[in-house]
């Protein structure tokens, strides 16, 4: 029903995917699939809603109605068995904004906060930005998955005086969706040293077959009393552009926390046009984003079947989810340097490299998924020359 093959024409537009290609010195005709940043049109209904908000031809400042909240609970609701409240919900501009705000709201300088690498890069950021100390208790990649060390984790905890935990579920980039004994042990330890746990939970909506994303805050209510959930139509729905992210906190008090700290930056209200999309989205958007996993499925496919065939040397490291893939090139032994350069040049591919996303990262690759099956296959021939 929805076409995810047809290639949009991006360039001119403003695009950071695209219209920086030139800017960071790739050649001209490369492909970029580093950000992520879906290179699909929004369901119809989207596009539908944001005209009708266009055509309302005065663009004041906007409340958000009943019925936003409403689309959001029903999706939480229906997808997640998640039952959230009104008075829980904050906006943000997006969720990396959203972070530095908690980092703020919630410990003080040089305290520490808890992270798990290699992960998305503005953890660090954030953290490092507003004069915290990063604590990491850096994932264990073996036998081709990776897994939590719970005994580095509370030790990290406790010698590090960590105040704050960034919980990245699913994760970005490794593909991990933690379990609901991995999560429920991970919030037993904070809750044993009163850590606050702020959890990403932006890629949510790309599950794969056979496993199941378990929101933090719906494991028990000690769990709720002491989180904050972070979420956004961004990720799903092709909608970053239009910065609207949606965060819960169900204790009033850390609540009342987190809107001090809105204040103090005048972060007061949404936009109009992120508003009408993600309520758009979420009321009429589910069709489209089954037939995107499906259609992901398949590029997935693809790319596994290629390597398996064709660059036997690069691993891909399998993804419960997310539509960004970690691939282990560790067996070709460049340098972090030496991958930028053959991609810029022989593949003319623009990939995340791994070492920004941590140290642990420094010999793989991440690479987002996300375009026509024919952009796929293209780049999948380039990566021969790499």
């Amino acid at each position: 029903m929805y076409d995810f093959d047809t290639r949009i024409d991006r360039r001119n537009t403003g695009s950071v995917k695209v219209d920086l290609i030139a800017k960071q010195g790739f050649p001209e005709d490369t492909i970029p699939l580093w950000v992520a940043d879906m290179d699909f049109a929004v369901p119809p209904e989207v596009e539908e809603a944001l005209k009708k908000a266009a055509g309302q031809r005065i663009y004041g400042y906007t409340l958000c109605k009943d019925s936003y909240f409403e689309a959001v609970r029903q999706w939480f609701s229906r997808r997640f068995g998640w039952e959230i409240q009104e008075e829980w919900m904050i906006q943000t501009p997006g969720v990396v904004f959203a972070l530095a705000a908690a980092v703020r709201a919630f410990t003080e300088k040089g305290d520490g906060v808890l992270l798990q690498r290699p992960v998305y890069f503005p953890f660090s950021k954030v953290v490092e930005a507003n004069e915290r100390v990063v604590v990491n208790n850096p994932l264990v990649y073996e036998n081709g998955s990776y897994r939590i060390d719970f005994d580095d984790f509370e030790r990290k905890i406790v010698d590090h005086n960590v105040k704050l935990f960034l919980l990245c579920s699913p994760h970005n980039p490794v593909g991990r969706v933690w379990s609901e004994e991995e999560l429920c042990r991970m919030g037993e330890i904070c809750l044993r040293h009163q850590v606050f746990v702020v959890a990403d939970e932006i890629h949510c909506d790309f599950i794969r077959p056979g496993y199941r994303h378990h929101t933090f805050a719906s494991l028990g209510e000690a769990f709720a009393d002491h989180c904050m959930i972070c979420t956004a139509p961004s990720k799903t729905f092709n909608l970053a552009g239009l910065q609207i992210s949606n965060s819960f906190i169900p204790n009033s008090e850390w609540r009342e926390k987190m809107e001090a700290e809105l204040e103090r930056v005048s972060c007061q209200e949404a936009g109009l046009f992120g508003l009408a999309a993600c309520e758009a989205a979420y009321r009429y958007g589910e069709p489209w984003l089954l037939e995107l996993l499906d259609y992901l499925e398949g590029n997935l496919a693809y790319i596994r079947s290629f390597l398996k065939e064709k660059l036997p040397k690069m691993k891909l490291v399998e993804p419960e989810g997310t539509y960004m893939i970690w691939l282990d090139v560790s067996e070709y032994g460049y340098t972090a340097e030496q991958l930028h350069a053959r991609l810029r040049t022989k593949a003319r591919l623009w990939l995340n490299e791994g070492s920004m996303f941590g140290p642990e990262g420094a010999a793989y690759l991440r690479v987002n998924i996300a375009s026509p099956r024919s952009v796929i296959c293209e780049a999948m021939e380039r990566l021969l020359q790499f």
